[in-house]
């Protein structure tokens, strides 16, 4: 079963947007929530959605200015855009779910695990960073020039860093379908999220997250190497590293194999008990969608189901 969120505006500065997203798979299946890489949209999870769509109800969204939805006037920081995931999993009655991120979406599973715990319960990260101080001075200049003179012109330059050169000569098909897809973001949602990764330092609250944490480093990703991935796991008590040879910065699209089945094990493994949080149904908020547009009731967190 599939079920959708209607894409506008908060209407007020400050608060959180109403992403494009869609909810799929059995009603009362854990659910896991699918966070995108800037500049990417929902169908980046695609290698990942046969196997981790066995089991587990799978939650995809966008980022503001991706994919739908929309982008209002920058700068967020990485807190604006977790509260919209927060939102997203109020208007679906979800009280509890795992998550999982790559790049921007990682980010936002670190803030996430970090400031709303009982919100999340199972952790995974790919290709992500908790702080990136070396390139936020080159976040905040391309964000000026995408508002400038639009995605097209950097696209290319973007796209070759997701993708490692064999890969791009293996599969240009798939290089070329992600630039396009880069190339449709917004501008101003795009150079937004730029704008939250520049002034992003999650350091020090790595510490809160309790959230079991698989983190999963690209071997040759130039915009968040290893030693990212490795400062997260050491931050997080409950974490394990997984480095994937050969894979640049969308991994989980240029070695799908190792990624999923490793992502499937952990959410599989992770324990289940104590996922029935308190329930959204009872929380007071203008914006919430009509009761008739959200779902019959709150998502329902089974035992997981099992490795395959």
């Amino acid at each position: 079963m599939s079920e959708s969120s209607v894409s506008e505006s908060s209407g007020s500065a400050g608060r959180p947007v109403r992403l494009a997203a869609s909810l799929d798979g059995p009603r009362r299946a854990p659910v896991v929530v699918l966070g995108n890489s800037m500049g990417t949209t929902r169908d980046v999870w695609d290698p990942q959605l046969l196997a981790l769509g066995d089991g587990f109800r799978l939650l995809r969204y966008e980022h503001r200015g991706h994919g739908g939805s929309p982008a209002p006037p920058g700068p967020y920081a990485i807190a604006d855009l977790a509260a919209d995931v927060l939102r997203l999993l109020d208007d679906f009655g979800i009280e509890r779910a795992s998550y999982c991120g790559i790049s921007l979406g990682g980010m936002i599973g670190l803030w996430l695990a970090a400031n709303a715990p009982d919100r999340i319960d199972v952790l995974g990260l790919c290709c992500t960073s908790a702080y990136m101080p070396a390139a936020a001075q080159a976040y905040r200049d391309r964000a000026v020039h995408v508002r400038r003179v639009g995605m097209a012109p950097v696209a290319a330059q973007v796209v070759e860093r997701w993708f490692t050169p064999a890969f791009r000569g293996r599969d240009p098909a798939t290089v070329a379908a992600s630039r396009a897809a880069l190339e449709g973001v917004d501008p101003e949602g795009y150079a937004g999220c730029c704008e939250a990764i520049a002034a992003m330092d999650q350091r020090a609250s790595l510490a809160a997250i309790v959230a079991p944490t698989l983190v999963i480093a690209g071997a040759e990703d130039p915009a968040t190497p290893p030693w990212h991935g490795g400062v997260i796991a050491r931050g997080i008590r409950n974490s394990r590293l997984m480095v994937i040879r050969g894979a640049s910065h969308l991994a989980n699209v240029s070695a799908p194999g190792e990624i999923t089945a490793a992502l499937r094990a952990h959410l599989v493994a992770a324990p289940s008990a104590g996922r029935a949080g308190r329930s959204v149904a009872s929380r007071q908020d203008a914006d919430l969608p009509a009761a008739a547009d959200l779902p019959a009731s709150p998502a329902r967190q089974p035992t997981r189901p099992a490795a395959r």
